[in-house]
């Protein structure tokens, strides 16, 4: 198009006038609205200061449209995402991260993430996927030969009977547990929570226009949620509870007693279904022994069970995770997928089956990592019962020890201001002995903050002594 032409098309170039596109006044010119015919194949559109301009790529030539309106943009969110509260696990793991990348030799102890690699055959298995071409799309709800070895696996380790329709392989357990709360909740329903929680079960049942009804847990009984106070929190709204057994933050180990003691209750609420969290279920130290809530009587028809490969065999980074269940729910949670989604990397899925192949409860890699995890356990728990005023619930399981350091609160500190709460203290300790932990106000239980024994014994002796040093300049705690 020669500059003639463009300018005979826009009606003049000249400054100052109304140049118009197929007769609209460039007042009324809105890029997202206008439609541009093959005619003005050739130009685009720039911005330059409060002028747009018209430039053909073919002459050089210029059209400046003067005095338009400036439109702003629609910056709100929906409400659904306002009601969700950032996870404080990642923001802490990302700014101790940022601190280390800085050069400030932070303790890295709030992430739930193992220090082990992955163990080899599962690697070589990944990456034999990939010279073998296993490269493309898989079925949404995973591959038949790893819903079956899942099937496998529930039916020898866990007394559950499934089939591979049964079962649907996600981009980690979180995707499978918030699928299953979208699948079941309706606006309004309940979700029962005992806490301490995971950080995400609360926002997971927000996200589905549902209300988390938390459930407080004690120090003194283990975390382990009192069945008299579930029975009295259920009402016509209660729609799922949600347990994880081992705990993520607390450790804890449901005994098979009190699980059967909450089957019982279950039973009664023909709404109540569960979803029984068991990411942790191989990093169990004896004589605690992990009970499948769906194995209980009268509960595999109303458990949805979620487990993964991210915690047991290292394989975080892998983003591989499951659910099984009745088959009404589980074509639910597969609809949900095919939509988010679709299915989780097929090279994950060969690197899972060569998990599953290792043996019993993972065979000697997991028990491996399992005894460095149980040594860390005891250095933890044997270093802060030395310290005054420290409350420990000794974990029976995962890589975390909740402590509850609440008689610190309420120092005054010089050149840092009060510690009066989880979040304070864990600031304190970031700025005072440079050591990263979790808060125990984003699961729940303001009183105790959570380290992640998923580091090296050498680590952990460090950070205990910076912690000690740091808790011995406050003020003496009030005795317990």
């Amino acid at each position: 198009m020669t500059a003639a032409s463009s300018s005979s098309l826009l009606g003049s170039s000249r400054i100052g006038s109304r140049p118009t596109i197929s007769g609209l006044h460039s007042d009324s010119l809105n890029p997202s609205s206008i439609s541009f015919s093959s005619t003005l194949q050739g130009l685009s559109l720039r911005y330059s200061g409060s002028k747009r301009q018209l430039y053909s790529r073919g002459t050089g030539s210029v059209v400046i449209a003067q005095n338009m309106d400036r439109v702003e943009v629609d910056l709100s969110l929906s409400p659904r995402v306002n009601s969700v509260k950032p996870s404080k696990t990642v923001a802490i793991t990302d700014q101790a991260t940022a601190l280390v990348q800085a050069g400030v030799p932070v303790i890295r102890l709030a992430a739930g993430e193992p220090d082990f690699d992955t163990p080899a055959p599962i690697a070589e298995a990944g990456i034999n996927a990939i010279r073998e071409g296993h490269t493309r799309y898989t079925p949404n709800a995973g591959t038949m030969e790893l819903r079956s070895a899942i099937c496998h696996k529930l039916k020898e380790e866990n007394g559950l009977s499934y089939t591979p329709d049964q079962i649907v392989v996600s981009n980690g357990a979180k995707q499978s547990i918030v699928q299953a709360v979208l699948a079941v909740c309706s606006p309004g329903d309940e979700v029962l929570i005992p806490a301490p929680y995971w950080v995400s079960y609360p926002e997971m049942a927000r996200m589905a226009d549902a209300t988390p009804v938390i459930l407080p847990t004690s120090i003194s009984e283990d975390f382990l949620l009192d069945p008299k106070l579930l029975e009295s929190k259920l009402t016509e709204k209660s729609r799922l509870l949600i347990l994880c057994s081992p705990s993520n933050p607390t450790g804890s180990v449901y005994p098979r007693k009190l699980l059967e003691e909450i089957a019982e209750i279950v039973a009664r609420h023909p709404r109540l279904l569960v979803i029984s969290d068991e990411i942790y279920e191989h990093i169990i130290y004896a004589p605690a022994t992990h009970t499948s809530f769906a194995s209980l009587p009268g509960m595999w028809d109303r458990t949805l069970t979620v487990n993964g490969f991210s915690k047991a065999f290292a394989m975080t980074g892998w983003r591989l995770g499951y659910i099984a269940g009745p088959k009404h729910f589980i074509s639910a949670c597969n609809k949900l997928q095919s939509q988010f989604t679709s299915g989780a990397s097929s090279i994950s899925q060969k690197a899972a089956v060569a998990a599953l192949g290792l043996g019993y409860a993972g065979g000697e890699a997991v028990s491996t990592m399992l005894k460095a995890f149980r040594e860390r356990r005891d250095f933890l728990v044997k270093s802060f019962g030395e310290i005054d005023g420290v409350k420990i619930s000794e974990p029976r399981g995962a890589f975390y020890l909740f402590i509850d350091l609440s008689s610190y609160y309420g120092v005054e500190v010089d050149g840092f201001g009060t510690v009066n709460n989880s979040e304070s203290l864990c600031r304190y300790l970031l700025d005072k002995s440079q050591v990263a932990l979790v808060p125990g106000d984003a699961f729940g239980d303001d009183t105790c903050i959570r380290i992640s024994y998923a580091a090296s014994l050498s680590t952990l002796q460090a950070a205990v002594e910076r912690i000690k040093k740091a808790l011995v300049t406050l003020k003496p705690p009030v005795p317990v």
